[in-house]
């Protein structure tokens, strides 16, 4: 059997990165850019005010204060998206509002908290302002946000590579991108496998149970960037799997659950060994020992042949989400042209014994807490691979090495954090 490390490097050595695509910006978060955005614009555009205010010139407001304000004459009120057709000269000021263009002549902002604007607003309700007392000294460039401080026209805004986020989104919109070249969302074709599934939303006839790993799965692969395409459930004949698998062929990978241990009726490993190629089959790993990988054909958008990477994924519910989670994961993150495939780990102290007699390495469903400035690990309650709500009650899982058979309540353990975000962008 194959370490969960040489495991994981006989896939990731078997797919690469997609084709660039373009996307709207407003469906690009978790994908890569694929080219780099060079501004056309200065953001801003010109010397804008930061503050609700008076444009002014600095050394009118020498020697200002509460006691002693210096008093100017109001010429012009500019509100964001115009322009003062004013040009602020001593003696005088334009009242500006937060994101209007900074008037010809003045050199500062200040704003209405160190003027008397509220007392002249109160007297004179009807009335436009005409002059204003300027109640503390400016200084040149107070208050004023320059052409070009958040990105100058000419500079490279976002790198190729750079992981799109929320704010890479606002940035694009920012310099008016619409679309943007991104590597492509992986197709993922899920097939479920097995006589005894019943797809949900249909009458559950004695003797069989719900699919819950095509949704499970569907989920996961949702969550991490990538599109599902959902082929049901294939029961356990050759023919019937074989006609799945055929609708599989435009994917870009295909993950299937069941048939992979050394049951009678376990096909998909012998399928995939005798109509593709097998690379690998169990991996010292628990849950998730049955684990197979390998490659089916299947054919490109313009009709050419092409190996379409295959993981076969364990039956019981919690096996395949947590091999999802430590195989499929990162090769879909690698297709997406991502380079961290490593999920956030924290040292966490356990609040339960674990045995491992199995002498594989185990990833436990815990929940993990800090307190006090430690995390704490805690097990989500019984462990085994059907037990669905060990997975939907945890966040993270703890990691027992193959080498361990015991580890001991307050014993420092590693802890996979399920559901943090490891995408950072360098």
């Amino acid at each position: 059997m194959l370490s969960v490390e040489e495991a994981l490097q006989k896939i990731l050595n078997e797919v690469d990165p997609l084709e660039e695509a373009s996307v709207p910006i407003l469906d690009s978060p978790g994908q890569v850019l694929a080219e780099d955005i060079k501004s056309d614009i200065n953001v801003p555009p010109l010397d804008n005010s930061a503050m609700d205010g008076y444009a002014v010139i600095s050394r009118d407001t020498r020697g200002a204060s509460a006691e002693s304000p210096k008093f100017l004459r109001v010429i012009d009120t500019v509100m964001a998206g115009s322009i003062s057709q004013h040009e602020v000269v001593p003696g005088t000021a334009v009242r500006i509002m937060t994101g209007a263009p900074v008037p010809e002549g003045a050199d500062s902002v200040v704003q209405f908290e160190n003027t008397d604007e509220e007392k002249r607003k109160e007297s004179a309700a009807d009335r436009p302002i005409t002059r204003v007392g300027i109640l503390s000294e400016t200084s040149p460039g107070l208050n004023i946000r320059k052409a070009g401080e958040d990105i100058a026209r000419g500079t490279i805004a976002l790198r190729q590579g750079t992981v799109i986020r929320p704010a890479e989104v606002g940035l694009l919109a920012s310099l008016g991108y619409s679309q943007v070249k991104a590597i492509r969302r992986p197709v993922v074709a899920v097939l479920s496998t097995g006589n005894e599934l019943v797809d949900v939303g249909k009458p559950l006839p004695e003797g069989k149970i719900y699919d819950s790993n095509t949704y499970s799965i569907a989920g996961l692969v949702r969550r991490y960037g990538a599109i599902p395409k959902i082929l049901g459930i294939a029961q356990d004949s050759e023919e019937e799997l074989i006609s799945k698998l055929k609708q599989a062929q435009d994917a870009d990978m295909l993950v299937t659950t069941g048939g992979v241990s050394a049951g009678d009726y376990d096909m998909v490993k012998d399928i995939l060994a005798r109509d593709g190629e097998m690379v690998f089959w169990k991996v010292r790993v628990k849950p998730g020992k049955p684990l197979a990988f390998g490659k089916i054909k299947g054919s490109s958008r313009d009709g050419t042949t092409r190996n379409i990477p295959h993981l076969g994924l364990p039956g019981n519910a919690v096996s395949c989400m947590v091999s999802f989670e430590l195989f499929v994961r990162p090769a879909l993150l690698k297709m997406m042209g991502k380079k961290n495939f490593t999920k956030p780990t924290v040292e966490a102290i356990m609040e339960d014994s674990v045995k491992n007699s199995a002498g594989r390495r185990i990833y436990d469903r815990a929940i993990v807490e800090r307190r006090d400035g430690r995390y704490y690990a805690r097990l989500t309650g019984p462990q085994g691979s059907g037990v669905l709500t060990s997975m939907s009650r945890a966040n993270g899982l703890v990691l027992i090495p193959e080498d361990r058979k015991e580890v001991n309540k307050g014993e420092v353990v590693q802890a996979i954090m399920l559901d943090w975000n490891e995408e950072v962008n360098s």
